[in-house]
């Protein structure tokens, strides 16, 4: 379906326009189906992105701070998340051996358990929201979005 019959408007201001309200459209798309998958699972998909973020430095951990240097969508209260992953048994934070104020945290195998329980799901939904695009249109898509967001990151700096 078009964007224009999408959200009923025939027209747009520019080309520009219609690209962005694009963009937010499909990202509200991935976004709900990336909820409703992790809702399954009893976890949010901050959670998932925190536990994610925690297995890829297994058996290693990161102080909060890296943790919300890494996140996809910028998570204003990391402390908290990290505090629902550590209730439900999913991480641990402990004091970091080189500074005793930061603590670090990391997945436990409860954790890693409910990731790999996850992945054949994951893997369906990222097949299923991609079937539609070829391996070169997927590079250029990825391209594109890093054009993006890399001017906003540069302008930060």
């Amino acid at each position: 379906m078009r964007l224009s019959e999408r959200i009923k408007q025939p027209s747009f201001q520019s080309a520009a326009q219609e690209a962005v309200i694009n963009l937010f459209v499909a990202a509200d798309h991935l976004r709900q189906k990336g909820q409703a998958l992790c809702e399954s699972f009893g976890i949010t998909t901050a959670q998932y992105n925190v536990l994610r973020i925690l297995k890829g430095v297994y058996p290693n951990g990161h102080a909060r701070c890296a943790i919300a240097e890494r996140t996809i969508e910028r998570a204003p209260d990391v402390t908290r998340l990290l505090d629902r992953l550590v209730k439900q048994g999913l991480a641990r934070r402990h004091p970091s051996a080189d500074d005793a104020r930061v603590s670090v945290a990391t997945v436990t195998r409860k954790g890693l358990n409910l990731l790999e329980k996850m992945k054949p799901a994951i893997d369906a939904l990222d097949n299923q929201l991609t079937e539609r695009l070829t391996s070169e249109e997927l590079i250029t898509l990825s391209r594109i979005c890093e054009k993006i967001y890399s001017e906003e990151e540069g302008m930060k700096k």
